[in-house]
Formats: C-alpha cells, sequence, structure tokens
C-alpha cells in the first residue's frame, strides 16, 4: 500500500505540473506584455521552474518504490514532500486560497508522507 501511495503521488504531482505549464503558456503569457523581449523570455523559463521540479519530483516518487535502498526512498519522499508542500504554502498565500492549485499540490505532499 506505501507504495502506491507513493506512485499515486508522483502522477498527482506530474499531473499538476502538466496543468501549470500548459495553462501558463496558453492563458496567461499570452495576456502579457513584458519588454523588453529577452526579459519577457526569461520571465517564461522562471515560471516554468515549478513544472521541471513536480515532474523531476513525481518521477522520483513513482520510481522510489523500484530502489533497493531505504536512504534513496527516504530522502525521495521528503524531499519531495517539501517542495510539494512548499509549493502549496505559496500557493495558498499568494492566491488567498482562492486558486485549487493548493489543494492539489497539497494533496500530492500529504499522500507522499501516508507512503513514506
Amino acid at each position: 500500500m506505501r507504495d502506491i501511495l507513493l506512485q499515486v503521488s508522483g502522477i498527482v504531482a506530474i499531473a499538476a505540473a502538466g496543468i501549470h505549464g500548459v495553462l501558463t503558456e496558453t492563458r496567461i503569457f499570452p495576456r502579457m506584455s513584458i519588454e523588453p523581449q529577452s526579459l519577457r523570455t526569461l520571465s517564461r523559463f522562471v515560471w516554468q521552474i515549478p513544472t521541471v521540479a513536480w515532474i523531476a519530483g513525481g518521477v522520483l516518487l513513482i520510481a522510489a518504490p523500484s530502489m533497493q535502498s531505504d536512504a534513496a526512498r527516504h530522502w525521495i519522499v521528503i524531499t519531495s514532500a517539501c517542495l510539494l508542500a512548499f509549493s502549496a504554502l505559496g500557493n495558498a498565500v499568494g492566491t488567498r486560497g482562492r486558486h485549487f492549485g493548493w489543494i492539489v499540490l497539497g494533496a500530492a505532499a500529504a499522500i507522499a508522507v501516508a507512503g513514506y
């Protein structure tokens, strides 16, 4: 059961990353006007850093059950859960709780801890 919880947490993290990445590129950036163009490109890359981090954490959570090392599993779960929980907190504070992203990220963190 613990292994399934880790894999579900990883899938939720990857899904959140996919939704974040797609909505950012289709809804947010087309409406923003940032000058100069080089700053716009930089903003786009910086905005997508969480997307890459959540995908990486999700992949590691999915792979953790197949690892032979308890220490690797421990640090993958702790690091990924902290990443997801901090992202959930930032989302909740930044949007004053009006955005569903903090719930999804918080759920992924909680499921990862439950699978520990």
